[in-house]
């Protein structure tokens, strides 16, 4: 076991104090340690308003007298050292309240937990035989701190891990384990051609239905799939095949779970006292004390802590609106207005910038995304300049302009034609993300393919066209699991999602074609070298209302495999269309939707056509090609 004595300085409770003690977690929970020659595991707990507090477990049989711990006065840590504990023991913390009573909590720091619905934490010891996990991923990591994510090619597979795929079995829930996770979705992801996975419901949560974003152990994996080296193998797997690794990092809330973080120490500690600032009424959930240091500390150290020990390449904050606006959610006489009368949390902003400072001055090529939903401004701009310091955006506005478009009878699609343009109207206000995230294929709101309008042939021609539109639109691309061949079904937690479709020709020709514009995504620098840059985009016609066409071209550094691009949302062939460009040019055919390998009718389009000095389009040039209903056609240029 441990050869070294882990123990609390007065140094360590200072900065703790201060907010700035970014390896609190080395200190905090539980930690193998050897004292006086004896092995076993140090103990220590963040609980100010305590009368007492003791360590109970298996090992003590949960006896509250056994291991009493002793208060350290600075900031109300207590700690104590007990000889002989295993890695893998549960155990509690058993705190005495200042006004009488007593209660039972998870450790808040523990890197382990009991599996739901147990509730205990455990102790746990990386590595076998007194030796932590060796990782392989060396050559991803110094790769990652040389990398623009802003000048790179991303393209994000969202996951839930619990229904991505199961085991077929009637005695348990089937789920994967984390090895066996990582071998299947690694093959899958390389085959498919994504740059990076972004999982849901990894940090511990007690209810599946949360899907992991009411978090109860913010420092351990989830032990439905494994213990933490089990994650570390996931990670690594998945670095050793070229795959970043995103997570999904809660920071705006935490359920009022007995054993949770709730009034911790029988008072409140991680959220405000002050119900109107410290509950989420709509969710039922705690709101975290952003204005204590010791709390902001928890948080920051969480996410530094995801980087150091788990190799994580990217977090995204959930819920940041929830955090920023002190009224989110809320009716009158609910919620408190700032210090200057306003709405802002003021905190809440001094916290992401804080968090955003320290997480990309430190971990070079790691990435901050936010899960923002209103206009706040400079979301993605650096704190030195008011801004919240993200490195991402997840660009919601877009996403619902796109479905609601998407949505529409072709009819109707002519009098909402600015729905698809008016995105690049404030495209360069901050690096983006376009999403088509599980929030859009549950609670009623159809699977991506349902929600496309007309007979099942027509649902999948619009769905080809739409996913053309998004991964040739400026911005970095994510997409939920399934909807990359067409789930028919919403999506559920409850089962894995439905694998069998792809026995269906339909189903299998989208997952083709999705994994066709995946890979001409990775292929051409112009559609992700200039996304935020008026120099990677230029609308040829973006005002062809009455027909439903867009058309534009991408653009990269080198000038050459420009790529122009045309997307028909009718059902309509076109012929004898004819697009504008700015210069003469060979063109060379990159896609064609309607191919029949896709799924489509097979409409011949010219494989190399050569532009006339004919203007179009307020364009020189052009060229003239058939347009397949519901069509995307992109031909590249120099």
């Amino acid at each position: 076991m441990g050869k070294t004595r882990v123990f609390i300085s007065d140094d360590d409770q200072y900065w703790f104090g201060q907010g700035t003690h970014y390896e609190i977690y080395k200190k905090l929970g539980a930690h193998e340690s050897t004292e006086d020659g004896k092995d076993g595991f140090y103990f220590a707990v963040w609980a100010p308003h305590a009368r007492g507090v003791s360590v109970v477990g298996e090992f003590n049989n949960w006896d509250i007298n056994a291991n009493r711990m002793e208060r350290l006065d600075i900031v109300g840590i207590w700690k104590t050292f007990i000889p002989g504990v295993q890695s893998g023991q549960l155990y509690k913390f058993y705190i005495e309240k200042s006004n009488g009573g007593s209660i039972y909590k998870a450790d808040p720091f523990a890197s382990y937990a009991e599996l739901r619905p147990g509730t205990a934490s455990r102790t746990y010891a990386s590595g076998k035989n007194g030796k932590p996990y060796k990782w392989g991923d060396s050559k991803w990591i110094k790769t990652r701190e040389k990398k623009d994510m802003n000048r790179e090619p991303m393209a994000i597979y969202e996951c839930h891990m619990g229904s991505w795929m199961r085991h077929p079995s009637e005695n348990d829930e089937g789920f994967y384990t984390y090895r066996e996770f990582a071998d299947r979705l690694v093959d899958y992801l390389k085959e498919m051609k994504y740059t990076h996975v972004e999982l849901m419901g990894i940090a511990e949560h007690p209810f599946d239905g949360s899907w992991g974003y009411q978090v109860t152990g913010y420092y351990a994996p989830t032990s439905r799939y494994g213990d933490p080296d089990d994650f570390r193998y996931l990670v690594d797997k998945l670095h050793k095949h070229e795959v970043g690794v995103i997570l999904d990092w809660v920071p705006a809330h935490f359920p009022r779970d007995e054993h949770g973080l709730a009034n911790f120490d029988g008072e409140p500690l991680f959220e405000y006292p002050d119900p109107r600032k410290g509950e989420h009424p709509d969710w039922g959930t705690k709101i975290f004390n952003y204005g204590k240091n010791e709390v902001s500390n928890f948080l920051i150290a969480n996410a530094a802590y995801w980087v150091e020990e788990f190799h994580i390449d990217g977090l995204r904050v959930d819920a940041v609106a929830s955090m920023l606006y002190l009224d989110y959610g809320k009716r009158d006489g609910e919620w408190v207005a700032n210090k200057y009368g306003g709405n802002k949390n003021l905190e809440a902003i001094e916290f992401f910038k804080h968090l955003n400072s320290f997480m990309l001055g430190k971990y070079k090529g790691v990435m901050m995304i936010a899960e923002e939903s209103t206009a706040w401004p400079k979301v993605t701009a650096r704190p030195e300049d008011d801004g919240l310091g993200f490195s991402f955006k997840w660009n919601m506005g877009w996403m619902h302009d796109f479905c609601d478009y998407m949505k529409l009878d072709p009819y109707f699609r002519k009098n909402n034609h600015y729905k698809m343009t008016f995105a690049m109207s404030y495209n360069s206000a901050e690096n983006y993300i376009l999403v088509l995230s599980h929030d859009e294929v549950v609670h009623l709101k159809c699977s991506m393919l349902n929600k496309m309008p007309g007979s099942p042939q027509e649902k999948f021609a619009n769905l080809r066209a739409g996913y053309a539109f998004m991964m040739t639109h400026c911005g970095k691309k994510l997409l939920f699991m399934g909807q990359e061949f067409g789930q028919e079904r919403e999506w559920s937690e409850e089962r894995e999602i439905d694998w069998f479709l792809l026995a269906e020709t339909n189903h299998a020709a989208l997952q083709n074609y999705s994994k066709e514009l995946l890979k001409i995504y990775n292929r051409y620098s112009a559609l992700w070298e200039f996304d935020n840059d008026e120099r990677g985009f230029k609308w040829i016609n973006a005002d062809d209302t009455d027909k439903s066409l867009y058309s534009f071209i991408r653009m990269n550094s080198t000038g050459k495999e420009n790529l122009a691009v045309v997307v028909n949302f009718t059902p309509i062939e076109r012929d004898d269309y004819r697009m504008g460009l700015p210069r003469e040019a060979k063109c060379s055919l990159v896609l064609n939707s309607d191919e029949i390998r896709f799924g489509g009718t097979g409409a011949k389009i010219k494989k190399t056509v050569k532009t006339e000095k004919k203007e179009w389009d307020n364009q020189p040039y052009s060229i003239g090609f058939t347009l397949p209903p519901f069509g995307a056609v992109i031909y590249k240029f120099d």
